[in-house]
């Protein structure tokens, strides 16, 4: 049996009962490690679920997921993600192998950033398409997620943007060498976020365009939902180029029309009261 485990969103104590009482009757148990990340490191986890965890990097999940499977032929594994199991397509894939395999699969869910984000006050059915905003290099600067942000706010709806994250990722250099050698790993923050989104805006408006997303846009910042130190900042975009949040993980919204009920939320996390006075 392969069991699909989400882990929540803080520490190790997230995990549900239910997850908690299958992960200690399997024989191997799998801890995927690129998608996203806790508060705490394996160690803690291990010592709090008693039993050791296999780490699955992309290469791992993406390549190797047959080594998974087929101990899943022989005995009971688990294979957890931070979050809900569905927060990622790979994990999809995963479910799809083994049922080709004609191995038996069971999902365990969790929270996941898709509905914890409603702690900063948003109303989860007001938010359209998420969306993945990707860390730019000097020679590729794709625009498509603003584009999404774009028409989720023209049609008055808050978009949920996730911040990218490089985990065991190569440089090119090492790439094209064929050297396995790994960067260290690397979060984007809210600031970055916000500074690519400004850099769009000041382009489209060069580009002759007057984007539906502009510098006053109220914005939401946050970082570790679910965790005991999580923290939640509302603003302007621009304001979001400078908020101090943390560690990772971050996720900023953009939202589209606010509720008077939504504004108050917000205000209860804004430095600046007045952001809202036009809303």
């Amino acid at each position: 049996m392969l069991y699909l485990i989400g882990l929540g969103l803080g520490d190790a104590k997230d995990i549900t009962v239910k997850g908690l009482e299958v992960i200690k009757r399997c024989s191997q148990v799998y801890l995927e490690s690129y998608t996203s990340i806790l508060t705490v490191g394996k160690e803690a986890l291990e010592e709090f679920y008693g039993k050791e965890l296999i780490l699955a990097d992309r290469e791992t999940v993406e390549q190797e997921a047959d080594a998974i499977l087929k101990d899943a032929q022989i005995c009971d594994v688990a294979f957890l993600v931070v979050g809900d199991p569905f927060g990622a397509t790979t994990h999809s894939d995963l479910v799809l192998r083994a049922v080709k395999l004609g191995i038996p699969y069971r999902v365990i869910h969790n929270a996941s950033i898709l509905n914890a984000v409603g702690c900063c006050g948003l109303q989860l059915y007001n938010f359209g398409e998420t969306v993945s905003v990707v860390c730019w290099t000097d020679t590729w600067k794709p625009e498509s997620f603003f584009d999404k942000i774009t028409k989720n706010r023209r049609n008055g709806m808050h978009t949920l943007c996730l911040l990218d994250i490089k985990v065991k990722e190569q440089s090119m250099e090492n790439l094209v060498k064929g050297k396995k050698i790994y960067e260290p790993p690397w979060y984007m923050s809210v600031n970055q976020a916000a500074e690519q989104l400004l850099a769009i805006v000041q382009k489209r408006r060069l580009e002759g365009e007057e984007p539906e997303i502009t510098e006053h846009t109220v914005c939401v910042g946050l970082a570790r939902v679910g965790a005991e130190n999580q923290k939640i900042a509302s603003g302007t975009l621009q304001e979001m180029t400078t908020v101090v949040l943390g560690e990772p993980l971050h996720s900023l919204v953009v939202t589209g029309t606010l509720h008077p009920l939504e504004i108050d939320m917000l205000k209860l996390f804004a430095a600046d009261k007045s952001v809202f006075e036009h809303c």
